[in-house]
Formats: C-alpha cells, sequence, structure tokens
C-alpha cells in the first residue's frame, strides 16, 4: 500500500492547482459553473478523460491520480459538472461504451450519475427495440449542466412491450438519497443485476427543474422523465453495482479531503495575521489546540483516502471497506474543519463576502450527498462483522 505520491503524482497535483489558482480560485466559485473554464480545464489538462482507457482516448489513470486531481478540485470548490462526470466515467468503466467515453475524454459530453445508482421512482418499458424512462429524479448533481444523465435498472426492461422495471415507488422518490449505499429500494432482478443506461438530458421527455440547495457554487437539479428514450448499454451485475458504488465513495471523499485541507490552509495562515488585545489569535492557547485537532483530522482524512485509493487500483477485494471508511469518516471530519475554520474567522467568517460560508456549505452537501455517515459507519461495522478484509489483515 502506498500512501505517499509518487513524482507523476505529485507533477498532477502541482498543474491542476495552478490552474485552478489562475482559472476558477474559491472567491470565483460563488459566481457558478463557467462553461469556459470547464473547457480549459479538459483541453489544457484532459481532466476528465483522466480515468477513461487509453483505448477511448483517455489518460487511461488510476484512482490514484483521479483522487489528486479532486483533492485540488475540492479545495478551489470548482463548480460544474466535473466530480459528476467523474462519477459517470467510473461506471462507465464497468460497461463501456465508446461514443460516451470518447465525449469524456474528448471533453465534449459532461455526463451525470444517478445517486443512488439503482434510484426508487424509475419506470423502464422496451417496446420494439426501444427502451423509455418514466419516473422523477428528485436531486441529480450537476443535473442542469450535464448532457447525459447514466442509471441503473434493477435489471432488463421487459421486452415484449408490456412489462416495465422498477415501477415507481408510492414515496414520490423524495426519500434521502444513499440512504442504502449502493443502490435503491427496488433492489435487483434475478437475472443477471443491474443494467446501465443513459438519457440524453437535452432529449425529448426530459424536464431538469433547478434546485435551490445549500451548496451555492454546484447545482442539482430534479429530473422528470416522461417516456424519455434510454440506450442500454450493458449489464452491470450486482457486483459491478456494488463496486460503482464504491468507487463513487472514493472519488467523493477525495474533494472532501481537498476542501478540509483548504479550509486548515486558510485559518492557519487567518491566525498568522489576526491580531486581538495586542497578540496574534495563532498565539492563543485555545486557538493552538484546536488548530491542532484540525491538522490531526486531516492527517487521518489523508490516510484514509490514499489507502481507499490504492485498494481501488490494487485491491478490488478491500475496496468495499475502505470505500465505507472513507465516507464514514472523511465526510465528518471535513465538515467539521469546515465549520471550526468559519467559527475561528469569528464574525468576518459569517458575512457574505468572506468565503469561509462557501467552504462549509459544500463540506455539509459533499457529507450527505451518498448518505450521512452513519449510513457508511453501519455499513463498514457489517462488512468487519461479516469478515470482509481489513488493512494490515493477512
Amino acid at each position: 500500500m502506498r500512501l505517499v505520491l509518487t513524482p507523476e503524482q505529485r507533477e498532477l497535483r502541482e498543474a491542476v492547482r495552478s490552474f485552478l489558482a489562475a482559472a476558477s480560485p474559491p472567491a470565483k466559485a460563488r459566481d457558478g459553473y463557467d462553461p469556459a473554464v470547464h473547457a480549459r480545464l479538459n483541453g489544457e489538462l484532459g481532466l476528465s478523460g483522466l480515468i477513461v482507457p487509453e483505448e477511448y482516448g483517455g489518460a487511461g489513470a488510476g484512482m490514484a491520480e483521479l483522487a489528486v486531481a479532486l483533492e485540488e478540485t475540492g479545495a478551489a470548490l470548482l463548480p460544474g459538472p466535473f466530480l459528476a462526470t467523474a462519477f459517470a466515467a467510473l461506471a462507465l468503466t464497468r460497461a463501456p461504451d465508446k461514443e460516451l467515453l470518447t465525449g469524456v475524454a474528448e471533453g465534449r459530453i459532461a455526463a451525470t450519475l444517478a445517486l443512488p445508482l439503482v434510484p426508487d421512482g424509475l419506470a423502464a418499458r422496451a417496446e420494439g427495440g426501444a427502451v423509455t424512462l418514466r419516473g422523477t429524479l428528485p436531486r441529480v448533481l450537476s443535473g442542469t449542466e450535464a448532457d447525459v444523465l447514466l442509471a441503473a435498472l434493477p435489471g432488463a426492461p421487459a421486452g415484449d412491450g408490456s412489462g416495465t422495471q422498477g415501477e415507481p415507488s408510492s414515496d414520490d422518490g423524495t426519500g434521502t438519497p444513499g440512504e442504502s449505499p449502493g443502490g435503491g429500494r427496488a433492489g435487483r432482478s434475478s437475472d443477471g443485476g443491474p443494467v446501465l443506461v443513459a438519457v440524453d438530458l437535452g432529449g425529448a421527455g426530459v424536464t431538469r427543474v433547478p434546485l435551490e440547495t445549500l451548496d451555492l457554487t454546484r447545482g442539482q437539479a430534479r429530473v422528470e422523465l416522461d417516456g424519455a428514450p434510454a440506450r442500454v448499454l450493458g449489464r452491470l451485475g450486482a457486483d459491478g453495482a456494488a463496486a460503482v458504488a464504491d468507487l463513487v465513495a472514493v472519488a467523493l471523499a477525495a474533494e472532501q479531503l481537498g476542501v478540509l485541507r483548504a479550509s486548515l490552509d486558510a485559518i492557519v495562515a487567518y491566525a498568522k495575521i489576526r491580531v486581538t488585545f495586542g497578540r496574534f489569535i495563532g498565539s492563543y492557547q485555545g486557538v493552538k489546540h484546536k488548530l491542532a485537532d484540525m491538522h490531526c483530522k486531516l492527517e487521518q482524512a489523508e490516510s484514509v483516502v490514499r489507502h481507499a485509493a490504492w485498494a481501488a487500483d490494487e485491491d478490488p477485494a478491500e475496496l468495499p471497506h475502505a470505500a465505507a471508511l472513507a465516507q464514514a469518516y472523511v465526510g465528518r471530519a471535513c465538515f467539521e474543519v469546515a465549520r471550526d475554520h468559519l467559527l475561528l474567522h469569528g464574525g468576518v467568517g459569517f458575512t457574505w463576502e468572506h468565503d469561509a460560508h462557501l467552504f462549509y456549505k459544500r463540506a455539509k452537501a459533499d457529507e450527505v450527498l451518498l448518505g450521512p455517515p452513519r449510513v457508511h459507519r453501519a455499513r463498514l461495522a457489517a462488512l468487519m462483522e461479516a469478515g470482509a478484509p481489513v488493512a494490515g489483515e493477512a
């Protein structure tokens, strides 16, 4: 297991960090998604194609490299569909589609992934070789900016024109997404597991309604499908769907690590220049102890994320445990550091003009994106009880 970045990964980090410092610093994040920045991110750095296999025009990098990039985009509070597209690309590695992967690698296609991967409230119908979807996805990450939505159906749509799969649940789809990591309540069919499908979000039968969310820097949308054409990409299977959910959890943890690190760096810098009662606030014992606690959370979170990224690339058997640990710990640690970053700034930290609230809101939105930490703690406990591999064990 490697917890230290390689020289190549450090070069990638510096390239992404330098680009974002100039093109999209945190102060600019409140302006929202800038398509020009997204285009440059792909044209100059090729970030959306980082995880895409080389045969489809991507860099063919692993999760370790993607985690490095996501840490930097998280630190910059990058608006737009980069994270959502990374989620979708991870799903496409399990059910490859040349058209979509090539488009993502070239930066022509921004995609998003339904969360949970097998959502409640979707009904699929197959008729004359065509598949259509009906239902509502209440919260889709970057749903207004993305071109394509990926989702998984519990099984293959009925092919006789009369059947449906995954009838909408009676709760109108407003439950908290991610309460069941790895899939919605619809369950999986007995014919081989979930099937990945793609929907053109600009096509017929699709309505996107922007949502007012806590995070001002990255949007979500309610996506309503009414006979929307869908293209079947391939069968994920139960194991594939679970692996995608784990990869998404690791990717999100990498972004959270970036938010955590940037929050800590900002308050440490402030503590060195802010004077109260004739002294720098960083000289007060209470502030010192708080900063030390925040630094410990950073070190622990970094170790967890590096281990999870390594497991994704090198030890798939350990990935479920590592992914659950990443979301059980890193999400909460990120929120707590962002919260204390805001509080230690004092009154200025609560002002609209200061950036502290942007980090706080991104941290909270990320913490619950895949379900609250208690869900992942419960899953981690279940995996350990069942005898799943644990780091350091033979």
